[in-house]
C-alpha cells in the first residue's frame, strides 16, 4: 500500500499533469474519475489540502480547483521517474533536417526553428562558444607588401578572419612552414594548452621569422579567448503570442527579456553549468523578473562530456516539462553529432 507521501506526489502529478492538458484549475471531483489513484474524492481533497498547505499548489479564485505553484512544477520536474521518448518519426525528422545544412549558421538556424516546432515555445541556441573550441585549421594569405589574412577554422565549424601587418611578408617556402608547423602544433587542441603551443612556436623558427610567428599567434589565441563574439538565436518568438500561452499578466515583460541577450546568455550558461544534463529553472528560479511566469529547459551540446555552447526552450510555467526536456535533449545530441563529426 502507497505511503500517504507517495499518494500525495501522485496527486500533485496528476494536477500538474490535467492543468498543462486542460489550462483549467483542476478539481478533486476531476481527479478521481480521471486517474486512477484508488481514493475516494474526499482522501483527494484532504491531499489538495496539505500539498495547498505546503505550498505546492494554490487556488487561483473562489473556484474548488487548484493550479500548481513554481514549488509544485519543481517537485514533480524533480521527481520525474523517465523523460518522455520522442517517435522514430520525430527523431527521424530532427536528423535529416539538421543535417540539410550547409554550415554553421545553417546548423544553429535549423536547431532553433525546429526546437520551437516540436515545442511550440521559444528556442534558444548560443554559438559554439569560441573559447571552448579547438582550432581544425588554420590558413595563412599574404594579401600585399606588408598584410597577411589569418583564417582560423574551429572543430565546432566557426570561420573567424584577422588581417595583420608583418615588416616582411613570408615568400611561399616560409608560408607553406607557417601553415604546416602552426597547424600540427594547435591540432584539437583548446584554450590555455593552445595559447602554450603557439608561444612555443616562435622559438622554432628562424630568427627574422619570429616576431611575425609571434604576432600570428597572438591572433589566434586573442581571437579564441574573445567572449565578445558569444551569441544566441531566438527562434519561435512568436509562439508566446498564441492562445494556449495565456500568461497570468502581461506578455510585455517576457519578450523585453528575451531582447537582453547578455542576460539571457550569462543565464544558460550557468544553468548548464549547474547540470550535467538537462537543467530547468521555474518561474522564480530564474532570479530575473521577466521570467517570473516562465520556465527555461537547457542542456548543453559538443563533443561528449565537454559542452561548447547551450540550446534550450522557453515557455510558461505550464509548459510540458517531459516533452519540452525530451525535446530539448533529441536536438541538443543531434546538434552534437553534426558539430563533432
Amino acid at each position: 500500500m502507497a505511503s500517504s507521501d507517495d499518494r500525495r506526489l501522485d496527486v500533485l502529478r496528476a494536477i500538474v499533469e490535467d492543468y498543462v492538458h486542460t489550462r483549467e484549475p483542476v478539481g478533486s471531483k476531476v481527479l478521481a474519475e480521471r486517474h486512477g489513484l484508488g481514493v475516494s474524492p474526499a482522501t483527494i481533497r484532504n491531499d489538495m489540502a496539505v500539498l495547498e498547505e505546503a505550498g505546492y499548489i494554490a487556488q487561483p479564485h473562489t473556484s474548488a480547483g487548484r493550479v500548481p505553484t513554481d514549488k509544485g512544477y519543481r517537485m514533480f520536474v524533480d521527481r520525474l521517474a523517465e523523460v518522455k521518448a520522442l517517435s522514430p518519426a520525430e527523431k527521424n525528422a530532427i536528423e535529416t533536417f539538421l543535417a540539410g545544412a550547409v554550415d554553421l549558421d545553417d546548423v544553429i538556424s535549423r536547431a532553433g526553428r525546429l526546437l520551437a516546432q516540436l515545442t511550440g515555445q521559444v528556442a534558444v541556441v548560443q554559438y559554439p562558444s569560441l573559447r571552448r573550441s579547438g582550432l581544425r585549421h588554420l590558413e595563412i594569405v599574404v594579401l600585399g607588401d606588408r598584410r597577411l589574412l589569418v583564417v582560423i577554422i574551429t572543430d565546432t565549424g566557426r570561420v573567424e578572419q584577422r588581417t595583420l601587418e608583418v615588416e616582411c611578408p613570408p615568400d611561399e617556402e616560409t608560408l607553406l612552414h607557417l601553415r604546416t608547423r602552426f597547424n600540427v602544433a594547435a591540432a584539437g587542441r583548446r584554450l590555455p594548452e593552445l595559447r602554450v603551443a603557439l608561444e612555443e612556436l616562435a622559438d622554432s623558427f628562424h630568427p627574422r621569422d619570429r616576431a611575425m610567428v609571434a604576432r600570428i599567434a597572438e591572433v589566434v589565441t586573442d581571437t579564441l579567448s574573445q567572449e565578445s563574439e558569444e551569441r544566441i538565436v531566438l527562434a519561435g518568438t512568436a509562439n508566446l503570442a498564441q492562445a494556449n500561452m495565456r500568461f497570468e499578466h502581461s506578455l510585455r515583460p517576457v519578450l523585453e527579456a528575451l531582447e537582453e541577450q547578455v542576460v539571457l546568455l550569462n543565464l544558460l550558461t550557468d544553468m548548464v553549468e549547474d547540470s550535467g544534463d538537462v537543467a530547468v529553472r521555474i518561474g522564480h528560479e530564474t532570479q530575473l523578473s521577466g521570467f517570473y511566469e516562465t520556465s527555461i529547459v537547457t542542456t548543453g551540446y559538443g563533443s561528449e562530456g565537454d559542452a561548447i555552447a547551450t540550446i534550450g526552450s522557453i515557455g510558461p510555467t505550464r509548459m510540458d516539462y517531459p516533452a519540452t526536456m525530451a525535446a530539448v535533449r533529441a536536438v541538443a545530441r543531434y546538434l552534437s553529432r553534426i558539430l563533432t563529426t
